[in-house]
């Protein structure tokens, strides 16, 4: 690693967990497109091989915490001082965002990400959210830090963090995550989240994974 590399790492003990506001919102996009470019579900949803797969992804993506936004579903960023570093998106247990959306969100993302692309999240969605082991959780949308701030902590800061978003509602069983990138396994399992199934969705087999709350 150069000095500049060294530099430019943030101090994790100085890091902070604060709800994304709206001026946040662009450049937790990029955090997300660059987190999620390479993962073999999104890469078969956004059909890689075909023309434009980063304009759909990134529109995607877009209309994804444009719709959290809306919906005040809670987004969370990891902060050194004013320098945006890491994001997770979940979805709490009363979220009017369904597997379906609302009806803006599914015409926005038919206009951007395509029909096939829509009508496999919305697939990919509906298909896990049969398979968790509880009635009333949350899930773990969308999560991802800067690939130049990767393998120095602050994954696990960002966890403590949705750990908490989850233990602020005193019903909510825990919190799901379908995990289909194989090098972020370890991740999770060290952050307690339990193997439910390996599931496929479209062309991809992945792993639905479920962290329970953890007692009071």
């Amino acid at each position: 690693m150069s000095e500049l590399q060294e530099e430019l790492l943030a101090d994790v003990s100085k890091v902070k967990a604060v709800y994304l506001a709206a001026e946040d919102l662009k450049i937790a996009a990029s955090i997300l497109y660059l987190a999620y470019h390479d993962d073999p579900l999104f890469v078969d949803i956004f059909q890689f091989d075909k023309e434009g797969y980063e304009s759909r992804l990134r529109s995607a993506i877009r209309e994804e915490l444009n719709a959290f936004w809306l919906s005040k579903q809670p987004m969370v960023g990891l902060f050194d001082e004013d320098r945006l570093l890491a994001v997770a998106c979940v979805m709490s247990p009363d979220a009017s965002l369904g597997p379906n959306r609302f009806w803006h969100w599914r015409l926005k993302m038919l206009l951007t990400a395509g029909y096939f692309g829509t009508k496999q999240m919305v697939e990919k969605e509906t298909k896990v959210r049969e398979h968790i082991p509880a009635q009333r959780f949350h899930m773990l949308s969308l999560i991802g830090v800067h690939p130049d701030q990767q393998d120095h902590g602050l994954g696990h800061v960002l966890m403590s963090a949705i750990d908490s978003i989850v233990l602020e509602d005193p019903e909510s069983e825990g919190i799901g995550m379908y995990v289909t990138l194989p090098k972020c396994l370890s991740f999770f399992r060290d952050g307690k989240y339990s193997l439910i199934k390996e599931l496929e969705v479209g062309h991809i087999k992945g792993h639905l994974m479920f962290k329970h709350r953890e007692p009071a």
